[in-house]
């Protein structure tokens, strides 16, 4: 297979919309993706992408589902509105059929779980339409996937360890001495 460099290199619009809550996450997507040639348009919220969207339509968008000032789904039918040929991947850390199925059903090409990597939103923008997606090459331990939901779950409370120790149903000290330790591999 071709260098994903080279097949962003072909298309012909290497526009695209970045839109994550996350600052860190969405910065080194944004890099990261510039470098593979796409010309990256990084937004913050809901609102800044409907704003984006009206000056620019972009042939590629990366989207977040879960965002501060709504959902993702909302600017996934601005895009298509904008560009009715755009591909969409969808971006979630909270994964599930339902959403998934939403997703598709609204326009979606692919979606995907953080942390994603940066080949792999590529290689599923670059796919063919009726392609079947490759499984990941090296998907996250069982370790690293409670990890992450239990950091995801830690953010949304606010930090506050009693209550997500709560909606975990785990032991408070329990949850302590998974949050004082390193992320798995």
């Amino acid at each position: 297979m071709a260098d994903i460099g080279e097949l962003v290199a072909a298309l012909p619009d290497k526009s695209l919309l970045l839109l994550d809550d996350d600052a860190p996450l969405r910065t080194r997507l944004g890099r990261a993706l510039e470098q593979r040639g796409f010309e990256v348009t990084l937004c913050a919220s809901v609102a800044e992408a409907m704003t984006t969207l009206k000056s620019n339509a972009p042939a590629h968008a990366v989207l977040d589902m879960r965002l501060e000032d709504g959902s993702g789904l909302k600017v996934v039918e601005a895009v298509r509105d904008a560009r009715a040929d755009a591909k969409v991947i969808m971006l979630t850390g909270y994964g599930n059929i339902a959403t998934a199925v939403a997703a598709v059903k609204a326009g979606v090409v692919d979606y995907l779980s953080k942390p994603a990597d940066a080949d792999d939103v590529a290689r599923a923008l670059l796919a063919a339409k009726d392609a079947a997606p490759a499984p990941p090459e090296n998907p996250m331990s069982a370790d690293r996937v409670r990890w992450e939901h239990i950091q995801r779950v830690y953010e949304m409370c606010g930090h506050n360890v009693s209550e997500t120790a709560r909606r975990l149903n785990m032991h408070r000290r329990t949850l302590q001495r998974i949050l004082a330790k390193r992320a798995p591999r």
